[in-house]
This record gives C-alpha cells, sequence and structure tokens, in this order.
C-alpha cells in the first residue's frame, strides 16, 4: 500500500518517512516544492499544500493510509479540514494518523465525524524546539537567560513521534486513540542546559531571570526570542509582540498537570522506551557549538 506523509521535510515527517521505508512501505511526500526536498531515494515526492485542498486530489490517488498534520506552513491551524477529509474518503483513504499542534483546528473534528479510522497524536515539547530556543544562545554566549528555570517538561524524540505514527498507520488496533506522546523523564530547563553542556564539552549555563527582568530584555531590539511560531501557535494573529512576551512568560510560570505527566505510550506502542533527552543532546551537538 501506498502511505502519504504531509508535512514530510518536517520536524517529525522526515522521521516517519524513514521508519515507513524500514517497514518496506511505499511513501509518496506531499511538499510545496518538489525541487528542494533532500528525501531518500524510492520516495515518490509529489507537489502539493494542505491549506489549498485544489492540490490534493493527485496526492490522495492510490493512498490507503495517510499522515496528516493540523497546520499549513506558516503553523497556523488548518481552515479546510472537512474538505481534506471529503477528499481522502474520495480517494479510498482507509486510515490516518494526526499531529497536532498546540490546539484543535477544523481537521480533527471532521476527522471524528467521518468514516476514516483515525489516530491523534499529541506529544509535548519537541526536543527539536531547544535548537530554534537555544541553538543561537548557546552558540554565541554559552548562556540562556530566560525566567524559571525549575519549569518542568518531559520532551519527546521527534523520532519517537514517527515510530508512533508509523506503527498506527501500518497496523490495526489504533482507530479511535488520542496518544499523550513524552519521553522518559521530566527535566528541568536547567537540567537541560546541563545534558547539551555534557554532550558538547562545553561549560553552558542557565541564568534564570525574574518576569520583569525578561519583560526588559526581550522588550529590547534583538534580544526577544523568536515569537513567530509562538503567535501562529496560540492563533494570536492581532497580538503585539509585548502581549506574546507576557503570555510566554505566564506559561512558563504556570505549572501545567497535564504537560508534566510521563505516559508510557511510546514504549507500550512502539515496543521499545523513548528515547532520552541525553541521546538527542548527543545526536544534535553541533547545532550548539
Amino acid at each position: 500500500m501506498t502511505i502519504l506523509v504531509t508535512g514530510a521535510t518536517g520536524t517529525v515527517g522526515r522521521h516517519l518517512v524513514h521508519h515507513l521505508l524500514v517497514r518496506d512501505q511505499k511513501v509518496r511526500a506531499l511538499t510545496r516544492d518538489p525541487a528542494t526536498t533532500n528525501l531518500p531515494e524510492g520516495v515518490e515526492v509529489i507537489a502539493g499544500d494542505l491549506t489549498d485542498a485544489r492540490t490534493l486530489s493527485a496526492a490522495f490517488d492510490g493512498v490507503t493510509a495517510a499522515h496528516l498534520i493540523n497546520f499549513g506552513g506558516d503553523y497556523r491551524l488548518l481552515a479546510n479540514g472537512q474538505q481534506i477529509v471529503d477528499l481522502a474518503l474520495q480517494a479510498g483513504v482507509r486510515k490516518v494518523t494526526i499531529l497536532n499542534g498546540w490546539q484543535e483546528g477544523t481537521l480533527e473534528p471532521a476527522v471524528r465525524a467521518g468514516a476514516l479510522e483515525w489516530t491523534f497524536l499529541n506529544p509535548v515539547q519537541f526536543m527539536a524546539n531547544f535548537v530554534t530556543d537555544w541553538g543561537e544562545p548557546l552558540r554565541t554566549t554559552g548562556v540562556v537567560r530566560e525566567p524559571y528555570g525549575d519549569r518542568k517538561s518531559p520532551p519527546i524524540h521527534e523520532s519517537d513521534i514517527a515510530a508512533v505514527a508509523a506503527v498506527a498507520l501500518t497496523q490495526d488496533g489504533h482507530h479511535g486513540q488520542s496518544y499523550h506522546l513524552t519521553g522518559p523523564e521530566v527535566l528541568t530547563a536547567r537540567d537541560m542546559i546541563r545534558i547539551i553542556g555534557e554532550a558538547t564539552g562545553r561549560d553552558l549555563r542557565f541564568e534564570e531571570l525574574t518576569p520583569d527582568q525578561a519583560r526588559r530584555e526581550w522588550g529590547a531590539p534583538g534580544r526577544r526570542p523568536n515569537l513567530s511560531l509562538f503567535r501562529a501557535f496560540t492563533q494570536t494573529p492581532g497580538v503585539s509582540e509585548g502581549d506574546l512576551v507576557e503570555i510566554l512568560i505566564r506559561m512558563y510560570g504556570t505549572p501545567n498537570d497535564f504537560a508534566t505527566t510521563l505516559t508510557d505510550n511510546v514504549e507500550k506502542i512502539t515496543g521499545r522506551p523513548p528515547h532520552t533527552f541525553a541521546e538527542w543532546a548527543a545526536e544534535h551537538v553541533d547545532q550548539f557549538k
């Protein structure tokens, strides 16, 4: 059978392509620009954009299962979920996995209401996010300056998310499941800086800011964190960057039981424990040097 992978060049999608090839599956990869796609030999690459249903008919043709994401290339939630589901059903797609962003959009309710066999993947913080968040300051100064250094999360390796998707797409028994996916350990921001330091052999430090210090630092030109992804996921297009900073500081400082609760779903579904943050850091040392 042919399995369609949307977001195939993204953080999770590229790992999913690998996991499916290892399982001897035929893979079709959806991308907006096939000319710039670097995927393994044997993968069928097709042009298309999830935000534009008119480009998806050929992508779904002959596909029996598909991995979908609930956001487009700008990380905003899809507005055309029902159209995507209708096209998939018309093409004969039988099952789908949905990688969720921070909130539900139009895709999830359309999938639930239709005839597709579905599995929702709800990961917590991606380990890959720390390259985006901390890569530049650690490379240039060796220091991350943020509030709430003892905030906790059980970050997950993006390959583990993909491994769960590969099982759900190729095996039965996962229809109607919504899997909360975590890594194997709850870590603080300080813990993760220490682990990255051990992997790189560098003296890396976390310097804690008070909320007021963070407001002042992040309000200065060139000093605020990258808020474009955060803005997209929080669906706040009209909110100023100053307000986004406030939201981010409040989020860092507010305990979230759901986001810090470990699950064993990765091991139950894949048959192996999830990767540790130390393993991930060892794979990405070049991005922190």
